[in-house]
């Protein structure tokens, strides 16, 4: 049997209901995308309470979406400017839902979809394949020049810049992905680490030993609100090299 406190227990992923194959591929309902059916469910109800009304004194839900709206253009035209504003849904879609997830994993109990390497390879995929259509239906063979920056030498260029553009770029989905992953991975193990020490030091000890559970709790305390900030801060890092990697698809050149 296993053990309930393993902090790897919360990793695994469960069929729900039934087992169902096409082929050879097992396409049955997992907890892992039941999570995701919240996480839409649940950014699709803020953002339909939060500009419902469309007040002209904001209301709570209203000022969160607005917020959300502002810090998300603001992002895409600083850094791949107006024209990446043609790209604002994708984005946005994208911020909003590695939030959410991120956030509904450090429920107790609830799967934490990012914490998978398939989920965050996928969304970095995704974002590769969309700067790759833009950056060769907008520029055509122009796109190259990503790979061939401007002032730089011809020989240090074809000897060394080129080289390792080229491999900088096949390298982007899997540093993107990565990266999520692995500070969801870690900080998920960490709390779950701590809050295993409290529960074992309390149950295992006697009489006033029990006070020594205070420790791994007081840890597991301070590093929620500290993982609750690593969950932003790993939707926003994922959403600005987004807008990186489309702005070098809209301009090549620069």
């Amino acid at each position: 049997m296993a053990d309930p406190l393993d902090p790897i227990k919360q990793f695994e992923i469960h069929r729900m209901g039934s087992e169902l194959k096409i082929g050879n591929f097992d396409v049955s309902f997992t907890n892992s995308a039941f999570m995701m059916v919240v996480a839409v469910a649940l950014i699709s109800a803020f953002m339909f309470f939060g500009t419902s009304k469309k007040a002209l004194v904001p209301g709570r839900f209203q000022s969160i979406a607005e917020i959300s709206y502002e810090f998300i253009a603001d992002m895409i035209r600083s850094t791949a400017g107006k024209d990446g504003l043609k790209f604002f849904p994708f984005i946005f879609a994208l911020f909003m839902f590695i939030l959410f997830a991120n956030m509904l994993g450090l429920i107790p109990f609830f799967f934490t979809t990012t914490s998978h390497i398939i989920v965050t390879f996928a969304l970095a995929m995704m974002v590769m394949t969309t700067v790759l259509v833009v950056g060769f239906w907008k520029n055509r063979l122009k796109f190259l020049k990503l790979f061939w920056p401007s002032g730089v030498p011809v020989l240090l260029k074809v000897l060394l810049v080129t080289p390792l553009e080229i491999i900088s770029f096949l390298s982007r989905p899997l540093s993107h992905s990565v990266r999520l992953w692995a500070n969801m991975l870690a900080g998920h193990i960490m709390l779950k680490l701590f809050a295993g020490f409290a529960i074992m030091m309390f149950a295992g000890l006697a009489g006033a030993a029990k006070v020594g559970a205070i420790a791994p709790f007081a840890m597991t305390v301070i590093l929620t609100p500290l993982e609750i900030l690593v969950a932003f801060l790993q939707a926003y890092v994922f959403t600005i090299l987004t807008c990186v990697y489309i702005s070098d698809a809209l301009h090549p050149g620069h």
